[in-house]
């Protein structure tokens, strides 16, 4: 019997084509509404998807032939993915598909606060030539803390190896620590970091994780980059911080008021005061959850999903 798997967010070609050379049957639908997937996916084995809507209970209910879940991306939160595991159906992600291309996003974010890069371009582009002003910081010399040591944790550490950093991490997870980075207690790494980088997922445990006591807990001020998850952070609080200068620049490739697809932003009439600081702030970069979008890392992705597929279903 062949193996019918529905597409509903578009991606990299080959993903298609090695599945359908592989004897998978593939259908897509990038434009049906949540309740119409729901209404046909009883007749699929297998659902592939980026963020476009959440896989909950009443959706997993009516996938009753469903046998496996692959998302073209690091997380798994658009899934419950408990319940799913209760109905044996197997998750697959991709998370060694875009960790270089975090990995060198966070490492230019850096490098772009500590030096201005961005504030410096658009005063000459405006017509000021302010040299003291704009005088940066070097990275030699800091301790660079990471929380999250997982594929994009891993992958940042190794890009700093070229500077004369301290790199330390903490984790959930112990002893994991390798020849790029040191593994500490959060309180430990709290004490001693210059600059904060975020490659955590986002869970009830993560969720509003950096908030005004977190933030206090820092010994120095220091600089934060997130490349993770918007609501790991209160804005509002990250914004107070700034103000204080307890945070001295921010690097965020994601944002608390990002939609689930992350492919808009939750805006609505009212601009949140805290978003509004971050935009006219000059020492905040601001990106749109592209972090992990290279051209490289849509190959890689999806050719990891597609291993991964044929790895279990093997034809």
């Amino acid at each position: 019997m062949s193996i019918k798997i529905l597409h509903i967010d578009s991606n990299n070609p080959i993903l298609w084509q090695q599945l359908e050379d592989a004897g998978f049957e593939n259908h897509a639908d990038f434009k049906s509404s949540k309740e119409e997937i729901e209404a046909k996916i009883q007749d699929y084995n297998g659902i592939i998807i980026r963020s476009r809507f959440k896989i909950d209970k009443t959706f997993l209910d009516k996938a009753t032939n469903l046998q496996f879940i692959a998302r073209v991306g690091a997380g798994l939160e658009s899934i419950d993915c408990d319940y799913a595991q209760t109905k044996g159906i197997h998750l697959i992600a991709a998370p060694e598909g875009n960790r270089n291309a975090v990995a060198e996003h966070s490492l230019g974010v850096i490098l772009s606060l500590f030096n201005n890069l961005n504030q410096a371009d658009a005063e000459i582009k405006a017509g000021h030539w302010n040299r003291e002003s704009n005088r940066g910081h070097e990275l030699d010399g800091k301790t660079v803390g990471i929380i999250g040591y997982g594929n994009m944790g891993k992958a940042f550490a190794k890009k700093l190896r070229g500077f004369e950093v301290d790199v330390i991490f903490h984790d959930i997870l112990e002893n994991i620590g390798d020849e790029n980075a040191r593994q500490v207690s959060l309180q430990e790494l709290q004490q001693k970091a210059d600059v904060l980088s975020l490659h955590l997922p986002w869970t009830p445990e993560t969720d509003k994780m950096v908030n005004a006591n977190f933030i206090a807990a820092f010994a120095k001020s220091f600089w934060i980059v997130n490349t993770s998850r918007g609501k790991n952070i209160v804005t509002a609080d990250l914004v107070e911080a700034m103000k204080s200068k307890k945070i001295l620049g921010a690097g965020l490739d994601v944002l608390e008021y990002e939609k689930l697809s992350f492919e808009t932003l939750f805006q609505d009439k009212n601009t949140p005061e805290a978003f509004q600081y971050l935009m006219e702030a000059k020492n905040v970069l601001l990106t749109p959850h592209i972090a992990g979008w290279t051209f490289e890392s849509h190959e890689r992705l999806a050719q990891v999903i597609v291993d991964k597929i044929k790895a279990v279903y093997s034809k």
